[in-house]
């Protein structure tokens, strides 16, 4: 899908049922292969975001940098493609604020949690999130709420739960700073899904970039550059680039699917997630995490095989 693309029109001759399903199914596996490349991108996103913390930048900075590399990013593309320029103008522009004010604090909370929590404690509770979303889409856009997508909140929570019952003996204040982000993270998805329904890619990511990058700056000390070493190239570019084409494919998964399929899809970064943790950080990959993964993924792969013979 190009960069700029929006909702292709509807056809004015009616698709048959075979050819209907046909168009289903090529709608999930999209939303399913971007909703990949925005789990790997937070998953980047997430280490290098660690790694910048344990180099002295604080959360704001961070941030700055995420923002300030995705606009540098951006501005390239307008540079050398006319054609995207159209989707730079400003459009539904308080739709915009609010999605990317909430988007940033939930943004901070969870960056600030990855600095206090281990990687797949923060994960899974951050997926308190789709019952939100799932209820807000409802509410919000209209969508159903189908026996296989309420099906697959309900194994995807039993599963986080399940990843969490080692810990529960012993709560972590910190916790509480990512179930504030998964709320504010489920008003930015549905946010989302209302501006893919009228704008581009394009526009959705330059303007949460333009907005997001002054928030950063306010909070960032005016010696930023200067600080940064050459230990420090690799996670900035993590942080920039990662920030970029996480929010790219996650758009493009809304573009391609309903909120209520493409969120329960992203219960697969928690198990992603514990294996990096476990890999880079010695964090603890025990039953439990992987117990509460087969239960993730059986009930994602129900509401796929469940959405694949629904007619729309």
């Amino acid at each position: 899908m190009a960069l700029a693309d929006k909702p292709a029109p509807a056809s004015a001759v009616p698709l048959s049922p075979a050819a209907d399903r046909r168009a289903a199914k090529r709608n999930i596996l999209r939303a399913v292969l971007w909703m990949v490349g925005a789990l790997l991108s937070f998953s980047t996103m997430a280490v290098s975001i660690r790694q910048l913390a344990s180099a002295g930048l604080n959360i704001f900075e961070i941030l700055a940098v995420r923002s300030g590399g995705s606009l540098i990013i951006l501005f390239a593309l307008l540079a050398v493609r006319a054609d995207l320029r159209p989707h730079a103008l400003p459009r539904r522009m308080g739709l915009n604020f609010t999605r990317n004010t909430i988007h940033y604090a939930a943004q901070y909370a969870w960056s600030l949690a990855l600095t206090m929590l281990p990687l797949a404690t923060v994960f899974a509770l951050e997926f308190t999130m789709p019952g939100w979303t799932a209820l807000l889409a409802v509410w919000l856009l209209g969508e159903r709420l189908t026996p296989s997508r309420i099906g697959v909140v309900v194994f995807g929570l039993i599963g986080v739960l399940v990843i969490l019952r080692p810990g529960l003996a012993s709560f972590n204040p910190a916790a509480i700073l990512v179930l504030l982000a998964a709320f504010g993270y489920a008003i930015t998805m549905i946010t989302t899904k209302k501006l893919t329904m009228t704008e581009s890619t394009f526009g959705i990511v330059f303007w949460m970039a333009i907005i997001q990058f002054p928030i950063s700056l306010a909070g960032s000390h005016a010696d930023l550059l200067s600080r940064f070493t050459a230990h420090d190239i690799v996670p900035l570019l993590g942080v920039a680039i990662a920030g970029l084409t996480a929010h790219y494919c996650l758009s493009n998964a809304f573009r391609a699917g309903d909120a209520t399929l493409v969120v329960p899809l992203d219960f697969m970064r928690i198990p992603l997630i514990a294996v990096v943790g476990w890999a880079f950080y010695g964090e603890a990959l025990d039953i439990f995490v992987l117990l509460g993964a087969l239960i993730i993924v059986v009930g994602v792969l129900w509401n796929l095989r469940a959405e694949s013979f629904r007619t729309h």
